[in-house]
């Protein structure tokens, strides 16, 4: 009898033990697998991103000019002192600061003004939510195009409309003075489709019951909407500040297609000075500096963005 027990018992701890190995196997199989899954898309995020921004790190340190690729020499912070006293640098800065300032708070008032549109019981909802929307999935070389058609002084349709009004023709593009708010006005009616629906979703989650024992109290719909709507918004407001303020800073297609950076540099942004002195002048060590520095102005924003997140959802 005491024989069988031991037999029993060795014989349930081996199966325990395999049991065990069997559960690690598959883990590690598991595991595996993850990897092989996961290798495609290391491999092409570090032959994309990783290494080109590795290599650009590393230029921002030298004197790299592309047409002499074999004459790189290693300057130190020269490229980045330079930075600060180069004038075409500031004015790019100036003019993305620009556009950030204006844009973000106009597409974010023109989108919520649309969301609140589209969220209210009207006829032919769907037709406008796409109608409003449609500028989103549209290529933004093909709108730089259409407005720079629309935008023309002499010939195009907006002149032809402010004309019925007895307005003389503006010059739009043409002008340093108007050249950036003209594109600040083509970027919000592409733009603003999208943070329209994420908007729309906020609102749509916003309990019907506040507005209810809102409207019992008296509350006016100003009332309604200063003390229900924006309060439930703020999460998706704070969101879509930060993704408009990074998209604004990397501002590049709408100048280059529409006036090359000018007239008179009053559209360089810091994205198509950088593309200008690298590809155009072939200066790759100073561009790499220059997007070193863009790289850290875009990360402060993140970091500040997950800093507030983290605050509201505190």
């Amino acid at each position: 009898m005491e024989v069988d027990k031991n037999l029993k018992r060795k014989s349930r701890i081996r199966s325990q033990t395999k049991a065990r190995f069997n559960l690690k196997s598959q883990k590690s199989q598991e595991v595996i697998n993850g990897y092989v899954f996961l290798l495609p898309a290391l491999l092409l995020l570090t032959v994309f991103l990783l290494y080109p921004m590795g290599m650009a790190f590393y230029y921002s340190f030298t004197d790299f000019y592309l047409l002499k690729p074999n004459q790189i020499q290693f300057i130190g912070l020269e490229n980045f002192t330079y930075i600060f006293q180069d004038p075409e640098f500031k004015q790019a800065f100036k003019n993305t600061a620009y556009f950030a300032l204006l844009v973000v708070p106009i597409q974010m008032a023109v989108a919520l003004g649309l969301a609140l549109l589209i969220n209210q019981k009207i006829k032919m909802k769907v037709v406008f939510r796409t109608a409003y929307f449609s500028p989103v999935v549209m290529s933004l070389v093909v709108v730089s195009i259409l407005w720079t058609f629309l935008y023309n002084p002499n010939e195009g349709l907006i002149n032809e409309m402010l004309g019925v009004f007895g307005i003389s023709p503006q010059p739009f593009l043409t002008s340093p003075n108007q050249a950036m708010n003209s594109i600040i006005a083509m970027s919000v009616w592409q733009g603003a489709g999208f943070q329209m629906l994420i908007f729309l979703a906020g609102l749509q989650n916003i309990p019907k019951h506040l507005y209810e024992a809102a409207s019992i109290d008296g509350a006016t719909p100003w009332q309604q909407f200063w003390n229900i709507t924006l309060p439930g918004l703020r999460n998706v407001s704070v969101f879509i500040f930060v993704t408009i303020t990074i998209a604004a800073v990397k501002l590049l297609v709408q100048p280059m297609i529409m006036t090359q950076g000018g007239p008179l540099g009053s559209t360089k942004t810091l994205v198509y000075h950088i593309y200008e002195v690298g590809f155009n002048y072939r200066d790759v060590g100073y561009a790499s500096s220059m997007a070193v520095v863009f790289t850290i102005l875009v990360l402060l924003i993140t970091i500040i963005q997950r800093k507030v997140v983290a605050e509201e959802r505190g």
